[in-house]
């Protein structure tokens, strides 16, 4: 990582800390444990670390904004929603961030911004970045649950994909075990990994 790249994600980490710490510490907190965990699979997959860490902070940056906000805004900018807005306001925030976000921070790449509108619902075409940022968003150390242990263990030892892959699936079986709304492309994406896993013989 250069200088340039070091000293811009300093500068996304103070503009984060003054946009979300007094609102929200907590996920504040959580989005640096992203980012960095974010780093740290990118660095084991030799994904861009930068692009990583980057995505990492800023993937929780609508977080803050109240449901009807995320809703007005996703219907403003027309945003690809499966389903009703109103029962998938818990997604959006990252679709939301993904288009008004290139304004605020103008030198990240493309791939940034995708990685945030991926890191709720995922998609059938996840990218290596992709893939991490969901990762890091799911096993960071302030995760808790029986799950969070081996999916971590699988860092480094199983192939990217099946990382995602399992992670993914866990985020179904919690979704349907509180009984919680279902994206209505999530069976489709499971379907999509769980196939290419079959078909790898895994």
């Amino acid at each position: 990582m250069t200088e340039e790249q070091r000293s811009e994600l300093a500068d996304i980490r103070a503009a984060l800390e003054e946009h979300m710490s007094e609102v929200l510490p907590r996920r504040f907190e959580h989005s640096l444990r992203v980012a960095e965990t974010a780093r740290e699979i990118a660095c084991a997959y030799g994904v861009d670390a930068f692009e990583a860490e980057a995505a990492g902070l800023i993937h929780d940056w609508c977080k803050v904004l109240p449901a009807s906000e995320l809703i007005a805004r996703a219907v403003r900018h027309r945003l690809p929603i499966a389903g009703s807005p109103t029962l998938a306001v818990g997604t959006l925030h990252g679709l939301v961030a993904s288009v008004e976000l290139p304004e605020r921070f103008p030198g990240l790449p493309a791939p940034v911004f995708q990685a945030v509108a991926r890191h709720t619902v995922a998609a059938e075409d996840m990218t290596d970045l992709d893939m991490v940022v969901f990762v890091a968003d799911a096993i960071e150390p302030g995760r808790r649950g029986d799950h969070v242990g081996p999916l971590r263990a699988l860092v480094g030892e199983a192939g990217l994909s099946e990382v995602f892959f399992q992670c993914f699936a866990q985020g179904l079986i919690y979704v349907m075990e509180t009984g919680r709304y279902l994206y209505p492309t999530a069976l489709t994406i499971y379907n999509r990994y769980a196939l290419a896993r079959k078909s790898a013989g895994a």
